[in-house]
């Protein structure tokens, strides 16, 4: 008789036949449907106006491009230096006739100067900066942190809105490339980008980016006209013909705009009780549509609700 570990074989392969024929069927409807719960769109009709913040418009740019206008929320807590002189480049027209030149499938859509052998000249805005990767932890007083766990960072969440993470070791706090977001390109050099090449992510997060970027903000309006543009044949997704450069027609700070003019946009407040609803409606869909709730959240799939006021 053959035994393995004092267990009849034949019993045992009786055993799994059995327990085999006892599983359900593939495609097989689970036991219990998951109750309905509140998803995203019910907590923000349920929200307060305390659960809002308006954009404050000088920490707000206007990029206005053949299809609209994209909306730009600054984050000066964590770029403080790189935010100045963006604005600065902005007030001083830099760049106003400039271009988008760069769309690269699933990554970035970068714009900036595309004469790069004879690049327009800059007045008082500086050209580069030292890098601003990270800073101390305590400068960044709005943190709210996300429940789960994340591969890139000991603690994720959201400043003020916007996806952060920090090391409690080293004391540093920084933004993260989650899809929006907006950054300084560089060369080799870590201080050698200053902002008069901006990029944001079109695609899957690249959070290897993280603490290897100066992140400066995000877009908050008008992703679809950057999301859709063409993808560049040239190494990298760069335009490599002067006609497929997407023109920029103008580069504003919203706080110079007249009023009447401005867009009117607010963000749910990361550290209200509705915005922890809304994680929560994400994190444990209920039914009917659902059938498995996933029980987690990724810190650049959490929601950050953006509304325009009528």
């Amino acid at each position: 008789m053959d035994v393995i570990h004092g267990i009849n074989k034949a019993s045992l392969l009786a055993a799994l036949v059995a327990g085999a024929l006892a599983l359900p069927a593939h495609g097989a409807r689970p036991a219990k449907e998951l109750a309905s719960k509140p998803t995203v769109a019910d907590v923000v009709k349920a929200s307060k106006p305390s659960d809002w913040r308006a954009l404050d418009p000088d920490n707000t740019l206007y990029m206005e491009v053949p299809g609209g206008r994209v909306i730009i929320e600054l984050a000066p807590t964590f770029a403080p230096r790189h935010v100045a002189n963006i604005k600065t480049l902005a007030r001083e027209n830099y760049f106003d006739g400039l271009a988008i030149i760069r769309s690269q499938d699933n990554w970035v859509v970068q714009w900036g100067d595309p004469n790069e052998k004879n690049p327009r000249p800059m007045k008082s805005a500086k050209a580069t900066l030292p890098a601003e990767f990270t800073v101390p932890m305590k400068n960044d007083v709005h943190f709210t942190r996300l429940p789960d766990r994340d591969g890139y960072a000991p603690r994720v969440g959201h400043s003020n809105g916007f996806p952060s993470a920090r090391d409690p070791k080293s004391g540093q706090a920084w933004l993260t490339h989650c899809y929006g977001m907006v950054g300084v390109g560089r060369d080799n050099g870590a201080d050698s980008g200053g902002g008069s090449s901006l990029y944001v992510v079109i695609g899957h997060a690249p959070r290897h980016l993280d603490r290897n970027i100066t992140v400066v903000g995000r877009v908050i309006s008008g992703m679809p006209l950057l999301s859709i543009l063409p993808r560049g044949p040239a190494p990298m997704g760069f335009y490599d013909k002067p006609e497929q450069h997407v023109p920029i027609a103008s580069f504003k700070v919203a706080a110079d705009v007249p009023e009447a003019e401005r867009s009117k946009f607010e963000v749910m407040r990361t550290d209200s009780a509705a915005y922890k609803a809304a994680v929560e409606a994400q994190r444990n869909r209920g039914g009917p549509w659902t059938k498995v709730a996933a029980g987690h959240i990724d810190l650049c799939n959490a929601p950050i609700p953006v509304r325009e006021q009528q």
